[in-house]
């Protein structure tokens, strides 16, 4: 079984990779390598695109007969995101609608997505728990809300 890793050349996604080939899966790591490095994929095929590219997406899912998505591409600096907002809104919200409508079209309907504890903002208390209520104090936060609000 194929399972595409967005993100997949960062820290988290290139475990990801790793655990899912020990596992028997075929991880398939799609990466732009803007904050990370090639070396860092030595687990399965290597693509090197933007998620934003719908044609390069619908080919690799098809080529590689994809059943799931484990989604690790984001821009992830709360700081960063300050001084920043449109680059994070575009690269977090924009190009994750530009995924999942290659999904949808492709007929990939599983999706894990990595999401954020800065959708709570300031928590009322710790530790968190799911049912807090997501009030996002940045455009990080708030980015990575918005996608777990199309996700439903």
């Amino acid at each position: 079984m194929a399972i595409v890793i967005t993100g997949g050349a960062g820290s988290i996604g290139s475990h990801t990779a790793k655990y899912l080939a020990q596992q028997g899966f075929q991880p398939v790591v799609i990466d732009n390598l803007r904050t990370w490095y090639r070396s860092a994929v030595k687990w399965g095929p290597f693509i090197e695109c933007d998620i934003a590219d719908r044609d390069i997406l619908r080919n690799v899912f098809k080529e590689y007969a994809v059943d799931s998505v484990i989604h690790f591409a984001a821009n992830c600096y709360v700081g960063e995101s300050v001084t920043r907002p449109s680059e994070y809104f575009h690269n977090n919200v924009s190009n994750t609608l530009s995924l999942l409508d290659s999904m949808r079209e492709a007929g990939v309907r599983n999706i894990v997505f990595s999401s954020s504890c800065a959708t709570f903002g300031i928590p009322s208390q710790t530790p968190i728990r799911e049912d807090s209520p997501q009030q996002p104090g940045n455009p990080y936060g708030e980015s990575k809300l918005i996608v777990e609000k199309i996700l439903k």
